[in-house]
């Protein structure tokens, strides 16, 4: 049986930079505010008419990752695209992806686990790879947010954590199983579904036909909903279990890695789980303060920012962590 290593990784995000001071003047919002509740100071925000969509993010992350890792187009064999925001309904971004970076007529397959979504995506792929089924996977994950976030006082709770943009990575096969992926590790939770949740339009009590003879501007179920303290308190748990997991699996200790990065969702989060872990600032990437929540883009557009920091090295034990809506979870243990 295989590995699978990533060999190339890039990240796109949009030019417009939306500041906390940006936010206080369209709701009752300040920078110490969020700052002191998220960490975050900015996030980057897709212009209406400016082209910029899940897919073509994610496309344009997919360009800059596949030539860093050295391959052309033609030998990616399967593309796994992970996002809460896809450009349609139906179908997903994989095809497009596809079609739109003229790759030939491999399988796309399209992941629906949101902030967690990047992290089964790997899985996914590692799998494949593992079994020899391919040999070149491209994994993306974009979101585009800002187009369905209620920018106003009553959803500042919510709307002020989350931004836009892509990351990519390619996982090529790797014949020394001591390199590369060494094991992922999935989990979810749905009794807790509606925690963090987008409920319409949905195909439940309301169907569409229903919402769009309602045509009521008040409402809400159009718009994220987060029980925050509630996520929060699942998340240091789970995050913390699922490290765990994989380090045990491993026969590893936390003062082996190198390298953590989580999932971007808060930067109180990170902070416990480091603290937890007794890892230095070193050991832990954040940029959440640039960019907030990106969702399913959050961990590639980290990993991509550090190793182009030179915080990756071959060798080192990187670590992968996320907890988000569902509730799902999961971890990601490298040899690099």
């Amino acid at each position: 049986m295989y590995n699978s290593k990533i060999i190339g990784l890039g990240h796109y995000v949009p030019d417009n930079v939306v500041t906390n001071d940006d936010l206080s003047k369209v709701m009752d919002t300040n920078d110490a505010w969020i700052q002191e509740r998220t960490g975050i100071k900015e996030r980057r925000h897709v212009v209406k008419g400016d082209g910029d969509t899940t897919t073509t993010m994610g496309v344009k992350a997919a360009k800059i990752a596949i030539e860093r890792a050295g391959i052309d187009k033609d030998d990616i064999d399967f593309i796994v695209f992970a996002t809460l925001s896809p450009d349609y309904y139906f179908p997903g971004p994989g095809v497009l992806v596809q079609r739109d970076l003229g790759i030939k007529t491999v399988g796309a397959l399209d992941v629906r686990n949101q902030c967690s979504g990047f992290v089964y995506a790997i899985s996914i792929a590692d799998q494949y790879i593992k079994t020899g089924m391919y040999k070149n996977v491209l994994v993306i994950g974009s979101e585009l947010h800002s187009h369905g976030l209620d920018m106003t006082t009553r959803g500042r709770g919510v709307s002020v954590i989350f931004g836009d943009g892509a990351g990519a990575a390619v996982l090529s096969r790797e014949e020394d199983n001591t390199k590369g992926i060494l094991s992922t590790h999935l989990h979810s939770e749905g009794q807790h579904a509606e925690e963090l949740s987008l409920i319409a339009p949905g195909m439940g009590k309301r169907w569409v036909n229903d919402i769009i003879a309602d045509n009521d501007p008040n409402d809400e179920s159009y718009f994220p909903y987060m029980n925050g303290q509630f996520v929060f308190k699942n998340a240091v748990v789970r995050f913390s279990e699922v490290i765990i997991e994989g380090l045990e699996k491993n026969k590893l200790k936390s003062t082996d890695i190198n390298l953590l990065v989580p999932h971007q969702a808060n930067l109180r989060i990170s902070q416990f789980i480091q603290k937890k872990f007794q890892l230095s600032d070193d050991q832990v990437f954040n940029n959440i303060m640039k960019y907030g929540n990106t969702t399913a883009a959050s961990i590639p557009i980290a990993l991509t920012e550090a190793w182009e920091a030179g915080k990756v090295k071959s060798g080192d034990l990187v670590v992968l962590a996320a907890f988000g809506s569902g509730f799902t979870w999961g971890s990601v243990i490298i040899r690099w």
